[in-house]
């Protein structure tokens, strides 16, 4: 066979498509790399008699390697010569190495220099076996054979990883699905005691996500961060409808008993297995303490407050300063921006005030958003 009769990322039209061989195990190809035509053919007929293995063979390591990315999932084993032109077959095996997908295929090193040091060299860069020079065809038949057997085992073995992890992925989204019903039906039950709590923390939770992503946080975390911070208010539910619906300024005392929620909702979500009820917890403890520790319900101070509450007290005072209370007129979106800036060091984490300020455009979009 010579590789220049067919395009690279195909098999030659001489040899059948990979497929099912006898036996019901998938046909694999054996890549064979020599510079001689002749030994590739010797090779390949040296093969032929092995059920489920297809060989296709070059004489150019730059083809070989062009080949071999372009049909990795085909390939059972490959067989290369060491010298050659252009590219030795340590620097091929190396190339072939990164491939993706390629780590695991066998490699057999052919070569009739029987140096000590050339087959540690060959295993230092990713050879599997060697055979030497002349090649003995029933030795070649019984070596590819039993190496397109570990090959097959770890497809096999691959295939059901993937079939596992495809499983844990839907139960877990099964649960991450139920848990964030319980969540919203939570949320529900607060929205009735306050008309403006469902789009409240609706609004919280859009600008949180903004700041987690900004600050740099992994994606899985920007999402916990975000469904965890619904529920930093969960502790008004415990409030009376005389402080929590008043129209007008709170006095002292109902001052106090407001200050309360913080502590009353860490009480309602602590203990759970869930992180994100966990992660609530801990938000609805501390989206009120302030960055100099004059804050409520624990006086922290700086980086001893919850990363969480950090970024749901900008998100927090940033919505109530913008949206329209029976006591106040709601601030424009600019001058709620520069009152956050007024007072990064003293209530707010500077850097979740700077993570904000950072998606100005996404927090404009999503003040419009809930306007419209």
């Amino acid at each position: 066979m010579n590789s220049h009769a067919f395009p690279l990322a195909a098999v030659p039209p001489s040899a059948p498509q990979v497929g099912s061989a006898p036996g019901g195990d998938e046909t694999l190809l054996a890549l064979i790399l020599d510079d001689s035509e002749m030994n590739n053919l010797l090779l390949a007929r040296a093969l032929a008699p092995i059920a489920g293995c297809r060989a296709v063979d070059f004489t150019r390591p730059e083809d070989a390697l062009a080949f071999l990315v372009a049909n990795v999932a085909q390939i059972g084993i490959v067989i290369t010569d060491y010298d050659m032109p252009g590219m030795t077959g340590l620097e091929f095996i190396a190339a072939a190495r990164n491939v993706p997908g390629f780590a695991h295929v066998p490699v057999v090193m052919v070569t009739s220099l029987d140096q000590q040091s050339l087959r540690r060299e060959a295993l230092q860069r990713g050879a599997t076996d060697f055979l030497g020079k002349p090649t003995d065809p029933v030795e070649i038949r019984a070596r590819v054979t039993n190496l397109l057997h570990l090959s097959r085992a770890h497809r096999r073995e691959q295939e059901r990883s993937a079939i596992l992890a495809r499983e844990v992925a839907a139960a877990v989204a099964v649960c991450e699905a139920r848990e964030r019903e319980i969540i919203a039906l939570l949320m529900r039950a607060a929205e009735h005691r306050d008309t403006d709590t469902g789009d409240h923390i609706a609004r919280v939770a859009a600008y949180a996500t903004v700041i987690a992503r900004n600050l740099g946080l992994p994606d899985s975390e920007v999402a916990r961060i975000g469904l965890a911070s619904t529920m930093h208010d969960v502790g008004k539910i415990g409030l009376s409808d005389s402080i929590l619906l008043k129209n007008g300024p709170l006095s002292a005392e109902e001052r106090s008993e407001m200050q309360k929620h913080a502590d009353r909702g860490r009480r309602i979500l602590q203990g759970s297995s869930s992180e994100v009820v966990q992660l609530a917890a801990e938000i609805a403890a501390s989206h009120h303490e302030r960055w100099d520790g004059t804050g409520y319900p624990s006086g922290l101070k700086g980086e001893a407050i919850p990363l969480g509450g950090r970024i749901v007290a900008v998100a927090d005072v940033f919505d109530a300063l913008v949206s329209e209370r029976p006591y106040k007129k709601p601030w424009t979106p600019d001058a709620a921006a520069a009152f956050l800036q007024e007072n990064a060091g003293t209530h707010f984490d500077p850097a979740c005030v700077a993570a904000f300020l950072a998606g100005w455009d996404d927090v404009r979009t999503q003040c419009h958003a809930f306007a419209a």
